[in-house]
Formats: structure tokens, sequence, C-alpha cells
């Protein structure tokens, strides 16, 4: 009986060279197998941050619940409450964090911007990836240690300049009745700004960096200075990039705890009065100094408070991924 083989199928490719099909084939059957385990793993990783996130809302909701239900009797029952409900104790933490985080936006933003611009269009390279890495490293400082910096040292610092600017402005509310130490939402802003500057610099700075450069090109062309340039073509490019570095940066700033809890001289008022202490207080910071003796009730309570501050960030940061979005239509690249 005689005995038949099946011949390998081979094929010359293009340049010449012999090609077998048969390992191609194999080839290609494992480059399916693996593009359907990392979609699988892709998959399971978004599904994954999905459920992650479902259940933190889920877990602040029914630990808060029995707070949100309580009467104002078992509420008055804790002994750092104020207010009659949780909206009522939340309403002055909530003006309180909004109020310091864009101020310390308001100071950041412009500075951060103002670095990025230097980095990307007018440093010599060297001097750009040096200061680069120094912006980025300052995101690596853990919070504990801007607290220090600004207990220790720069609440002395602006301590002269608080005097002064109360003197000298006085007759507008938002300056009037400085006393001292420093202790107050202006300075809790100050050391929230510098936290936040390396976030808003390093998208800032990539986003700039992205500035198409026939763009600029044309620009210089037409006569434009250096600065007139940066006006005409690179602004304009990166306008909702530094948008939505400047979201990202307040959805830090919101949720920011030991920095603002060491700085802060904590009140529970709707106040405009920036340099007066005992004023304001952020949620976060409320939470870190409360939850140590909380038990019961107050710890629902608590929890509650960071139910508002949970659905407070996820709607800035939604609202930055909305941004970002929409950089591409917006941006002029197109």
């Amino acid at each position: 009986m005689a005995l038949t083989t099946t011949p390998r199928r081979s094929g010359t490719s293009p340049d010449g060279e012999q090609v077998d099909a048969g390992a191609a084939v194999r080839a290609a059957s494992t480059g399916r197998v693996g593009s359907r385990v990392f979609a699988g793993l892709s998959t399971g990783a978004g599904v994954l941050i999905l459920l992650t996130l479902a259940a933190v809302a889920v877990f602040l909701v029914i630990r808060a619940w029995p707070a949100l239900t309580a009467s104002s009797e078992e509420l008055g029952d804790i002994s750092w409450f104020n207010g009659d409900s949780v909206a009522e104790y939340v309403g002055p933490l909530i003006f309180g964090t909004l109020l310091a985080s864009v101020l310390a936006l308001l100071i950041a933003v412009p500075v951060s911007v103002g670095i990025a611009l230097f980095i990307s269009h007018y440093a010599p390279r060297r001097l750009a990836q040096s200061l680069g890495y120094l912006i980025d490293l300052l995101a690596a400082i853990p919070s504990v240690v801007y607290g220090l910096w600004g207990a220790l040292w720069l609440l002395g610092v602006v301590d002269p300049f608080f005097e002064w600017l109360s003197g000298a402005l006085g007759f507008i509310p938002l300056f009037a009745d400085y006393q001292a130490p420093a202790k107050n939402i202006l300075s809790a802003s100050i050391v929230l700004a510098v936290m936040i500057l390396p976030i808003i610099t390093a998208v800032s700075r990539e986003v700039f960096l992205q500035t198409p450069r026939l763009h600029e090109e044309a620009s210089l062309a037409l006569g434009a200075t250096r600065w007139e340039m940066v006006r005409q073509a690179v602004l304009p490019f990166g306008r909702s990039g530094v948008i939505s570095a400047s979201m990202l940066g307040l959805g830090r700033a919101l949720g920011e705890t030991m920095a603002v809890l060491m700085v802060i001289s904590p009140g529970f008022l709707y106040s405009f009065h920036l340099l007066q202490p005992g004023q304001h207080q952020t949620i976060a910071a409320n939470i870190a100094s409360k939850f140590p003796e909380a038990s019961g009730l107050s710890v629902s309570a608590l929890i509650a408070t960071g139910l508002a501050l949970f659905v407070i960030t996820f709607a800035v940061n939604f609202v930055a991924r909305w941004i970002i979005a929409r950089r591409a239509e917006f941006s002029g690249a197109n």
C-alpha cells in the first residue's frame, strides 16, 4: 500500500525569499489568540474599574443613609455636629472646599501656564529638560510634607504680606480684619496652589509642544514676534488642554486633606473674609480631624460629607474628560 504525503506548501515573497505557508498560518492563529487574550484582559480591567467605582458609591450611600434619614434630635447628640440636618452641616464644608480650590486655581493656573510656555518655547533644550523633570518631581512630594512646609515656613513668610494687604485693601471685605497667625483660607489656598502646580504645568506643557510646527512658522513668517506667535498659534491650540489641566488640578485640590488640616484654623461659616482664621473648613480635612473619635451615627455623618465630596469630585473629573474629548474638535489642529 503506497503512502501519500501532502507536500508542504511554500511560495515566494515579493523580495524573492521562500515563505512557508504553514508557518504563516500558525503565526496568524497565534496572533489571533493573543489578540483575544489581550482584548479580554483590557475589557476586564475596564469593567473592574467601573465595578470598583460603583462599589465605592454604594458603600458611601449605605453607610451614610443612617445620618441622611436621622432626625435632628438624633444628630444633635453628636457633640461636634452643627445644624439640624446633614445638609446644614455639610453646606459650609462644601463652601469652604470650593472656595479653597477656586482660589488655588486662580493662583496656580497663570503660573503653570507661564512655566509651561517657558519650557516649551523659550528655554534652551537642556534647561527645559531639567526644569521639566523638576516640575514633575514636585507631584511626587507627599501632601504631609507640603503641610509641614506651609505650617512651619509659609505662615511666617506671608504674615507681613497679609498685614500690608489688610491695611492697604481692608476696605474690601475679602481682605478686611486680618488676624495673626495666618492660618486662614488664603494660606491654605497657596499651599494647594503649589501642590496642583506640577499637574497643570505638565499637562499644559505637553499640549503646547503638540502645536503644529507649520502654524508657528506661518505666524513667524508673517512678521510676528515670539510672544505674538504664542498668542496667535500656541494658546488657541492649547486652550482646551489648559482647561482640562485646570480641571484635573481642581480635582486634586478638592480632595486634599493633610496639607489643609495642618495649615487652616477651622470654622463653619459662609464667609468671604479670606484673611480671618476660624472661618472655613474643607470636607476632607474635617473628616480627617473628626474620624478618629467618631462612632455610631457620627461615623455615618462623616461618611455623608464624604459622599458629597465624592459627587463633587466625580462631576469635576467628568467635565474634565468631556473637555479632553472635545479637544481635537476645538484645538485648531484640524
